[in-house]
C-alpha cells in the first residue's frame, strides 16, 4: 500500500484524465478493469452511488467479476465533484459512453496507463517500491481497517467473496455504515480544492488544496 500523503503526492504528478482515474480507483477501491469499464449510466447522482456492471481488459468488455461486484457502492460528494469536473472536459458524456474514454471513445488500456502515467508519476513523487493499480485497491482496504470498519462493511465495499457463512447469514451491513466508512477513506485521500460543485442540487463546498 501507499500512505495518504504518498497518494496525494502521486495525484499531484498526474494530469487528467489519469488524475481522476487514480482518485476513483483509490477512493472507491475499484479494480483497474472496473475503472476503465465505468460508464456514465453507472453513476447515480441523486443517490450518490456507483454500480459496477462491467470490466474492460485489453479493450474487451466483460461482465462484473462477481455478483457481489455489482452491488451499488457509496460515492463521496467530494469525489463526485471531481468526476463532474472531469465530465465537463470530456467529449463523451452520453449515458453509455465510458467515463474515461480515449480519443476514439473506446476504453483506455490499463497497462498503458500504468506504464506511461502512473509509474512515472510515482517515480516523480519519490514513492519507494512498486506502485500499480492493485496498490490503490490495497490502500483502500488498509485504510478501511485502520478506521475500524466493521468486517462485513469492508467486504461489501470491496465487493469480495463471502467472509464466512456466519457473517453472511447473521450480519447485514447497513447502508449508512458503508457510506460512513467509504467517506472516511475518501476524506483522507482527497484534499479537496477551493471550488464549489453542484451534484443533483447538493452544493459541495471543498476547502484546502489537493
Amino acid at each position: 500500500m501507499i500512505t495518504p500523503a504518498e497518494f496525494c503526492a502521486l495525484v499531484s504528478h498526474l494530469k487528467d484524465p489519469y488524475r481522476t482515474m487514480v482518485l476513483v480507483a483509490g477512493c472507491l477501491g475499484l479494480r483497474a478493469s472496473e475503472v476503465t469499464g465505468l460508464q456514465w449510466q453507472d453513476i447515480d447522482w441523486d443517490a450518490l452511488t456507483v454500480s459496477i456492471r462491467r470490466g474492460v481488459v485489453h479493450g474487451r468488455e466483460g461482465e462484473a467479476k462477481t455478483e457481489a461486484s455489482e452491488k451499488p457502492i457509496p460515492l463521496d460528494a467530494d469525489l463526485a465533484a471531481e468526476i463532474l469536473s472531469h465530465r465537463a472536459r470530456s467529449a463523451y458524456t452520453e449515458p453509455t459512453d465510458f467515463v474515461f474514454a480515449g480519443d476514439s471513445g473506446k476504453p483506455r488500456w490499463q497497462e498503458m496507463i500504468l506504464a506511461d502515467h502512473i509509474k512515472p508519476a510515482a517515480l516523480s513523487a519519490g514513492i519507494q517500491g512498486k506502485v500499480g493499480w492493485h496498490t490503490l485497491r490495497h490502500t483502500y482496504s488498509t485504510l478501511l481497517r485502520a478506521h475500524g470498519t466493521d468486517a462485513k462493511v469492508q467486504q461489501e465495499l470491496l465487493r469480495h467473496a463471502d467472509i464466512s457463512t456466519t457473517l453472511n447469514i447473521y450480519t447485514q451491513a447497513v447502508s449508512a455504515q458503508k457510506r460512513e466508512a467509504a467517506t472516511k477513506v475518501a476524506k483522507e485521500l482527497l484534499g479537496g480544492t477551493n471550488t464549489k460543485e453542484t451534484v443533483s442540487g447538493l452544493q459541495v463546498v471543498r476547502t484546502g488544496t489537493f
